[in-house]
């Protein structure tokens, strides 16, 4: 007997069972969260109520999704334009969002061949997430010393070679860049690659070309602690096919970048394990906004620090720091090593005083003479707790791991192993400058330097420049 018309399947042409939403649909991600984010920003409450008062629920929908791959958006979402315009600015053919620059760092290593039973050679100079990220990935770090400009010394770098080395990861060091020539000569006889940390020197160049372009991958932190980023961000860059898609591998291990998620490899070695370092929608579209002030940004730290270093005297008693790019680093401090730790913290209580905020590295003066009495400070690598002690976990395996010690692997970290670090470290002095400094603002700080430099230096015209 044949169905009536109401209970045919839809498929053979009978109704819809649910053809239509009678409930009022309300968005996920609403007025509430959207007003969350207002809040960060500042403003105060009487603005705060006017926003509300101009938007609400109804006009949303079903809402936005702030995740990166979670879209259904016909037009690109900010994860992908955010890429779109690093590729832009640095003039590479792939650019990876990530959450963090240790997250950036973390997957470069791994895309390079860093695993068990290899080393990595990094500065003795450098925040610790580098060396971190090396063990993150079941590598062992293996310092070398640096040079006056604070980073790695390229004629120490082939001492420090062995044939479990598989990369090397030169580090901008606040604002300056790595004497990259060198470096890559060294690492194309070695056939080793070179990973750049570029997250204390975004925007820099070296001999007019970016810094994060020059090694096989390059990594920034693009994060509320650099001079752009609005919270936490990073980003792999790279000219090379199959190190893009190895980073992106561990970055999304879900395999959302292929442009067949659930295939079978299309090669030996493309799927493998990893995590998720994927970088939101929200941080993305900050970061853009962040991103595309870049260039601006460095032209004006540059203008600056110019103008205070021309206008500075040269003394017996202090060294500037070396620069191996003087045109092309990010000039947002002035670094120089006084004669003796003990003149350096008297110059530097003086400097404040006279209202130039500076401090000796990352701790201000008050918190008294670097050296072995010294608050530690993890950029450098006698400092590195977890590092130097070799803690346990996880991070024992790449040091005790049968993999690294039947290939001769083994390493020891030791105060004293990188002497130009360590004296370099504990003597420099860093002043912190400002890009929206006027020209006023230049002038009076150079003449402020130079008014404690004549107090407690011999002025000498033949002494190290300023550069």
């Amino acid at each position: 007997m044949a169905l009536g018309k109401a209970s045919q399947l839809a498929i053979h042409g009978g109704p819809k069972a649910f053809a239509a939403m009678h409930g009022k649909q309300k968005p996920k991600i609403g007025v509430d969260e959207f007003m969350a984010l207002a809040q960060r920003f500042g403003f105060p409450e009487t603005t705060l109520q006017q926003i509300r008062g101009l938007i609400s629920d109804d006009q949303l929908g079903r809402g936005p999704t702030l995740s990166r791959f979670a879209t259904a958006h016909p037009s690109p979402g900010a994860g992908e334009v955010f890429e779109r315009v690093a590729r832009e600015i640095f003039g590479v053919r792939y650019a990876i969002g990530v959450s963090s620059g240790t997250g950036a760092l973390h997957s470069a290593f791994v895309a390079a061949g860093v695993g068990p039973g290899t080393e990595v050679i990094v500065p003795a100079i450098g925040f610790f997430a580098t060396a971190a990220a090396v063990i993150a990935a079941r590598g062992v770090p293996v310092f070398c010393d640096v040079a006056e400009s604070l980073h790695i010394d390229p004629r120490k770098i082939e001492a420090k070679i062995t044939p479990r080395t598989v990369a090397i990861a030169p580090t901008c060091v606040m604002g300056g860049v790595p004497d990259l020539e060198p470096i890559l000569a060294v690492a194309r006889r070695h056939n080793l690659k070179v990973v750049e940390d570029c997250a204390q020197s975004p925007g820099a160049k070296y001999h007019g070309r970016p810094v994060g372009t020059w090694g096989d991958l390059g990594c920034f932190s693009i994060s509320a602690y650099k001079i752009v980023g609005g919270g936490e961000g990073g980003l792999v860059l790279t000219n090379d096919e199959r190190l893009f898609e190895r980073a992106y591998q561990v970055a999304e291990s879900g395999g959302l970048w292929r442009p067949n998620r659930f295939a079978r490899p299309r090669y030996a070695g493309e799927l493998f394990w990893g995590t998720n370092y994927r970088m939101s929608d929200v941080e993305a579209a900050v970061d853009v906004v962040q991103l595309r002030k870049l260039p601006a940004l460095v032209e004006t730290y540059n203008a600056n620090r110019r103008t205070i270093v021309s206008r500075l005297k040269t003394y017996r008693e202090i060294t500037p720091r070396k620069l191996n790019d003087p045109q092309g680093g990010v000039g947002y401090n002035i670094r120089f090593f006084p004669q003796t730790v003990e003149l350096g913290r008297e110059i530097a209580v003086a400097l404040n005083a006279e209202g130039i905020g500076c401090g000796q590295f990352l701790w201000p003066a008050e918190c008294g003479v670097r050296g072995k009495d010294a608050p530690p400070d993890w950029h450098l690598s006698r400092d590195m707790a977890p590092l130097v002690a070799q803690a346990g976990g996880a991070a024992a395996c790449p040091f005790c791991c049968s993999t690294y010690r039947d290939r001769g692997g083994h390493v020891e970290y030791h105060a004293g192993d990188c002497p130009v670090a360590e004296d370099l470290f504990d003597r420099n002095i860093m002043i912190w400058l400002d890009p929206c400094y006027s020209q006023e603002d230049c002038l009076a700080i150079a003449a402020g330097m130079n008014k404690v430099f004549s107090a407690y230096c011999t002025e000498a015209a033949d002494a190290a420049p300023w550069c």
